[in-house]
């Protein structure tokens, strides 16, 4: 039989040893240093060369920034964007559940739709659809197969510029929203629907209350970078010679032969679109982030509140001292 230690006691006990001489020594990260200088010293050349070389013509710059011309062409790609964006992802939520139904028929027009769109260039669509006329002098609405019209109209005088801008951009936009949809709708647990289901909850109910919320999650993300790629593909509408911010652009370098103050310019306003615009996503993401997350992070502003209601309360005042 193996014989049981005695229970330690405040005299056998080992002593507890003191760690109070002991120094402490911050981890080392050199390379982290090194990385943050060249990162910093070419930073530093970039915004240099900006502030330094006169080509730039920031005055020129300064001058157009703001000038009619332009803001018109600015609230036009804005109205393009809008009105094609909505558009194409009603259309791409559309035609997402007609690729989740059990219908073969609605699957394989689904699929096609997103098949074509996705495999021609946006250019050639609008330049088809600017030339449909060519192909159909007339569009009608009546009932198919017979002399029954409704409604009849030169094409030429349906499909304008905007019209072909919209129409072209509606359309690819929506084979691309419907695959974004698809896949958020995908990603979510079929367990969830099973549950709801065996609930009881009516489909239209698990569809908008259960099933979309979580997916919105996986779709957002990808859908602000469609939005995003719209505002920026709305310049290639400039081939219809639609007044949109990039034809602007174009129009008035051509007359000053400023062109790359001009383009700066151009440039400036879609990147104050663009940064508008990951603003917004930042709090809808975080809104629709509530199922997922025990705590939602503090957006900047909260955070700047906090830091300065932190360190002006830690500071102590004259008076104090």
């Amino acid at each position: 039989m193996s014989a049981i230690a005695p229970p330690a006691t405040a005299e056998t006990s080992p002593p507890t040893p003191d760690y109070s001489e002991y120094k402490l020594v911050p981890a080392r990260h050199p390379w982290r240093w090194v990385g943050t200088v060249l990162v910093a010293a070419g930073v530093a050349a970039i915004v240099w060369s900006l502030v330094t070389n006169p080509r730039w013509e920031w005055g020129v710059v300064a001058e157009w920034f703001t000038a009619q011309s332009v803001v018109n062409g600015l609230l036009e790609t804005l109205k393009l964007t809008a009105i094609s964006g909505v558009l194409g992802f009603v259309l791409g939520f559309i035609l997402a559940l007609m690729r989740l139904s059990a219908s073969p028929l609605l699957v394989s027009v689904s699929w096609t739709f997103s098949w074509i769109f996705r495999s021609t260039p946006l250019l050639v669509q609008l330049l088809l659809w600017y030339n449909l006329g060519y192909l159909y002098e007339k569009i009608s609405l009546g009932i198919p197969f017979t002399d029954v019209r409704f409604f009849e109209a030169q094409t030429t005088t349906l499909i304008s510029q905007f019209a072909a801008a919209v129409l072209g951009l509606t359309l690819n936009q929506a084979a691309y929203s419907a695959e974004i949809i698809r896949g958020g709708i995908l990603s979510v647990d079929q367990g969830q629907l099973e549950a709801a289901s065996a609930l009881g909850i009516p489909a239209w109910k698990r569809s908008t209350r259960i099933v979309l919320p979580q997916a919105m999650r996986a779709i957002l993300p990808n859908a602000f970078n469609e939005i995003i790629g719209l505002v920026k593909g709305t310049s290639i509408v400039y081939v219809l010679a639609y007044s949109e911010l990039f034809y602007t652009v174009q129009v008035i370098y051509n007359r000053t032969q400023q062109v790359l103050p001009l383009l700066l310019v151009a440039t400036l306003w879609y990147v104050v679109i663009t940064s508008v615009l990951s603003v917004f996503q930042y709090y809808i993401e975080r809104h629709f982030s509530k199922g997922a997350l025990r705590t939602l992070p503090l957006t900047p502003l909260q955070k700047a509140r906090k830091f300065f209601t932190t360190h002006v309360a830690a500071t102590p005042t004259k008076d104090a001292r």
